[in-house]
């Protein structure tokens, strides 16, 4: 009888004792996939003194590393068909226990997917601030921080849920992508809310739902012909990370001997002809906070590690896009073989970098086949960029009224007078405000004026759009004066108890106010025109010098042309057509499409002040 039990418990231990095993990333992979030659990081107490085989996947090597938890197994999943492997786990001759590894079937048409472009407008939300669709995950047991939402920095509790609930409100808005920040898990006592510093990779934070409800998103906005982009941080984890928590070798992060070292965040060192060599690291290897240490992209396991992440989240949740946070603080080799990977994977994908810079050459030395980077030997890969400095001009032109050498609309004709340092312009997102900015209806003061010539831009300009959530409605916020919060103030009506909701229109009981239907009515209408626009998708843009603080454009390609006036004084002006010839060639109408007004182009166009015409020529 003891001798039966002996055999019985050394078969549960083959059987289960995996318990051992705490991790293990990637969870699975897939078949038929380019990147077919994965490493498999294994992490449990002292599974170094373990030696791995495996049946079904041709293992090329294992590493072991300084801490004995981790095992780097290095596997070859080329032709291998959707199917269980199994790694065995073996000390002293003998099979202690075993883990199973799946290869799951690709998607045939995965690797074609096209990525977000200029024919979209995106649309960005912070998914705490957005909506609460299941008041269930407010708090979750396993998160140190509960909700709180009376505090400015604390979490408010929207989810993914609430994202899903109002889907058919940014669709009927007209925006055609989400950019979500980021909904990976951030176990930080404080202010996780951002979720800038991720503690789980492979994991969706509990507080906004689960792995599962984040693909259900993306198929929701498939449905609905809609793109869903991940903002992915690959420059900082958070502390609370669990290999954070238990390095594999000191080098996974970047190590001061003094301790604690900031980045100068001065991102002109990557690639100044004259920088000091610690100023460079001051930049790249210094961290950007005290809750995010700072990557280590050179080192081959940590860009691996990212490489097969980023892919994972692609393919199991079907992305259309990544939003890169801080991609200019990066190792700019490490980086830019992380962004190659991606794209090898996915031809047609598309990833946009944060390139927070006040120059159009520093910005386009970043994109992808730069003629700025090619002097440096460098190539990001990086497919798009964002047009800072164009930002930079939109919140301070509309509120210049009249002209100056350098003032008024002279602002935005020289942003696109340097657009040939540019590789792809039309590859470049445009915006006016986003989590990290002040609201652009705070800078204006709840102006709608000046948020139309705004939007008019932004919806007609060579680029990508992006909205930021809100703004349609008129929300205010600066951070100048009230923090963070202010700019990331709760969507009304995204909780059940707000008592009036702004997803609904102002005719309907508790819907939008008057002011709020008037910015919304406005931002619906030009983006649901811009859907068909293929002018300003990807038409020519031929611009002329403004006079009177009066900035005109054209937009034009085979089957479109659309003439775009802007007065940004405070006068009525009356332009003559005739300068504007080259443009207008022989159409003779064209049609405003907010107002739906007919103009004559062969006289004199009247434009009332701080007001933009989008005429469609006929």
């Amino acid at each position: 009888m003891k001798i039966k039990l002996f055999i019985v418990c050394i078969c549960c231990f083959i059987a289960f004792g995996n318990a051992q095993i705490k991790k293990v990333e990637p969870p699975h992979w897939w078949s038929d996939m380019e990147t077919s030659e994965i490493q498999i990081l294994f992490y449990g107490d002292s599974l170094a003194n373990y030696e791995v085989k495996s049946d079904g996947l041709q293992i090329i090597k294992v590493d072991k590393v300084v801490n004995p938890n981790y095992l780097f197994v290095t596997v070859n999943t080329k032709n291998v068909v959707p199917s269980t492997a199994s790694f065995s786990f073996s000390k002293d001759g003998s099979i202690a226990f075993t883990h199973p590894y799946e290869i799951v079937a690709r998607n045939p048409s995965s690797r074609e997917r096209k990525g977000f472009d200029s024919s979209d407008v995106v649309y960005l939300i912070m998914p705490d601030r957005f909506a609460n669709g299941n008041r269930d995950n407010d708090s979750h047991p396993e998160m140190s921080e509960k909700v709180e939402r009376s505090n400015g920095g604390g979490r408010h509790g929207g989810d993914i849920q609430g994202v899903i609930n109002n889907l058919d409100y940014i669709h009927d808005l007209g925006a055609t992508a989400i950019w979500s920040t980021p909904l990976l898990e951030d176990n930080e006592p404080k202010y996780s809310y951002h979720t800038y510093a991720q503690s789980d990779l492979y994991r969706i934070d509990p507080r906004y739902g689960t792995n599962e409800d984040y693909k259900k998103l993306a198929d929701e906005m498939h449905e609905r012909d809609m793109k869903l982009i991940m903002d992915y941080v690959t420059n900082h984890w958070g502390s609370k990370h669990w290999i954070i928590q238990d390095l594999p070798f000191a080098e996974w992060i970047h190590q001061w001997p003094e301790g604690f070292t900031r980045s100068n965040y001065r991102m002109a060192t990557q690639f100044d002809s004259y920088a000091s060599e610690v100023d460079k690291k001051g930049c790249m290897n210094g961290w950007f906070d005290t809750t995010m240490p700072d990557m280590n992209q050179s080192n081959p396991f940590v860009l691996r590690y990212m490489i097969q992440n980023a892919i994972w989240w692609i393919e199991y949740a079907g992305l259309d896009g990544l939003r890169v946070d801080t991609y200019s603080y990066n190792d700019k080799e490490g980086i830019a073989q992380w962004t190659k990977a991606i794209m090898d994977e996915y031809p047609n994908f598309n990833i946009v970098g944060e390139v927070w810079m006040h120059d159009q050459a520093q910005i386009s030395y970043w994109q992808k086949d730069s003629k700025i980077g090619a002097l440096d030997n460098y190539n990001s890969n990086l497919p798009s960029v964002m047009d800072f400095t164009l930002h930079d001009a939109v919140t301070t032109m509309f509120s210049e009224d009249e002209t100056g050498w350098d003032k008024g609309m002279i602002r935005a004709y020289d942003n696109f007078v340097n657009d040939f340092l540019y590789p792809d312009v039309n590859n470049i997102m445009v915006f006016a405000g986003n989590h990290d900015t002040n609201r652009i209806n705070g800078i204006f003061q709840s102006d709608i004026k000046k948020y139309k010539l705004v939007l008019s831009l932004l919806l007609t300009t060579r680029g990508i759009p992006q909205l930021y959530y809100g703004d349609e409605i008129g929300m205010l916020g600066n951070r100048d004066e009230k923090g963070d919060g202010d700019i990331r103030r709760d969507f009304p009506g995204g909780w059940f108890v707000d008592g009036r909701s702004a997803f609904k229109s102002a005719s309907t009981n508790h819907g939008r106010t008057s002011d709020q239907e008037a910015y919304h009515k406005f931002t619906k209408k030009l983006l649901n025109w811009r859907k068909e626009a293929t002018a300003v998708h990807n038409g020519n843009l031929l611009q002329y010098i403004p006079f009177d603080n009066v900035y005109v454009y054209f937009r034009s390609n085979e089957t479109q042309t659309v003439m775009v006036l802007i007065n940004n004084s405070s006068k009525i002006r009356k332009l003559d057509t005739s300068r504007f010839k080259e443009g207008i060639q022989s159409f003779t109408q064209g049609t405003d499409v907010i107002s739906d007004e007919n103009f004559d182009l062969t006289s004199k166009i009247t434009i009332q002040p701080k007001t933009a015409l989008i005429l469609d020529l006929k």
